[in-house]
């Protein structure tokens, strides 16, 4: 077993964490404050090559591996939480599927400008009655000629205002109770489809969420992404690399609460003495340190695997499960060892405790990844 990052992904986690730190980190509580979207950081991703990391280089790639994402979005959210889980979607719920299912023509056509970050990349999935229960999708497209119209509503979408076009899942076919769903591109400059951004959420707020509705929105049959029918197959694919994303990103905002509490008490003063020589604060420390590092393995296990072809969801589910859990943990322990200063935004950790949160729920709850689990190791 061989522990170590290659030569090439110990430079892109060099630059990437100087990027992060000179470029995302300054203006990262303003943004969070004013809820401002980090537009010119996502220009400058792009600059560098980065928007397309692990794509094929024919269409704009970099050819990278999974554990570089990892480590991309790791840094990035370390930095600030909302342009981490941004980057993630674009890469990992925008940018995947095409380049799992499409054919050459839809990746000429719709990865080309994802990774050259010319649109951002969005997967149009959660309806108001279909999260968990993303088989309960009742968004419709009907066929009409050579076309498909497309009716339904999407929730809870990742950059959909900065996507020039998302896949999206819907009915194509009822066979009783039975749905066929299948998977569409769909631009989104179409006429009936209307993008709506008026969320008030707990975190993450330079983060682009929106609701999609889609009325009469008429699309080719070309578009179809994938096989008809198996667009369940193909989201479920999908989130399984999406997780390893979430993991990553659970790992960079549980790093940047362990440091930013390192160096508060070390500098913090109780009776006549630094907070870190107290051992209750000492070991939360520990355990903030360890619980991290087997996350960031439990990350980087996952990654390795997909970039292996080997099978990898039961391991997508354990990193993003405990990875998200112990990042919820470490930033409230946090805010704890913080006191009063910790509930103030100016020092930071309150923010990555709100932006902690999302990470038990999105891309699947702690709770689908548990039955997930369950089903992978045979119960």
């Amino acid at each position: 077993m061989y522990f170590d990052l290659t030569s090439e992904q110990k430079m892109l986690k060099k630059v990437i964490r100087e990027f992060a730190e000179e470029e995302v980190a300054k203006d990262a509580l303003e943004r969070d404050r004013t809820k401002t979207f980090p537009k010119e950081v996502f220009k400058k991703l792009g600059d560098l090559g980065i928007m397309g990391l692990p794509f094929p280089e024919e269409y704009g790639g970099a050819g990278a591996d999974t554990i570089s994402f990892a480590i991309v979005v790791e840094e990035l959210s370390r930095a600030c939480g909302s342009t981490g889980i941004t980057y993630s979607a674009h890469i990992s719920l925008g940018g995947a599927p095409i380049h799992l299912f499409g054919t050459k023509e839809q990746k000429e056509k719709y990865l080309v400008p994802i990774c050259t970050g010319e649109s951002l990349g969005a997967f149009g999935l959660t309806e108001p009655n279909a999260g968990s229960d993303a088989g309960g999708t009742s968004t419709i497209a009907t066929e009409d000629g050579d076309d498909f119209v497309i009716n339904g509503n999407k929730c809870f979408i990742t950059n959909a205002s900065y996507a020039k076009f998302l896949a999206l899942t819907a009915v194509t076919n009822r066979n009783g109770n039975q749905k066929e769903i299948s998977a569409i591109i769909v631009p989104t400059e179409l006429d009936g489809f209307q993008i709506i951004d008026n969320y008030e959420k707990m975190g993450l707020h330079s983060s682009n969420t929106t609701e999609l509705l889609l009325e009469n929105v008429r699309v080719p049959q070309e578009n179809l992404l994938g096989k008809r029918g198996e667009g369940f197959k193909q989201f479920l694919q999908t989130l399984d690399g999406g997780r390893i994303g979430i993991g990553a990103m659970a790992v960079g905002i549980a790093q940047a609460a362990y440091e930013k509490s390192l160096t508060y008490a070390k500098e913090r003063h109780q009776f006549g003495m630094p907070l870190s020589k107290f051992q209750a604060i000492q070991f939360k420390l520990a355990d903030m340190a360890m619980k991290i590092e087997l996350a960031r393995n439990m990350v980087y296990k996952a990654a390795w695997l997909k970039d292996q072809g080997r099978k990898f969801t039961k391991e997508a589910s354990m990193c993003k499960l405990y990875a998200s859990e112990i990042c919820m943990e470490i930033t409230s322990q946090a805010v704890q060892i913080h006191g009063g200063n910790g509930y103030m935004k100016d020092y930071h950790v309150e923010r990555y405790m709100r932006d902690a949160k999302l990470l038990e729920i999105g891309e699947g709850t702690s709770e689908v990844q548990r039955m997930v689990i369950a089903r992978e190791i045979g119960c």
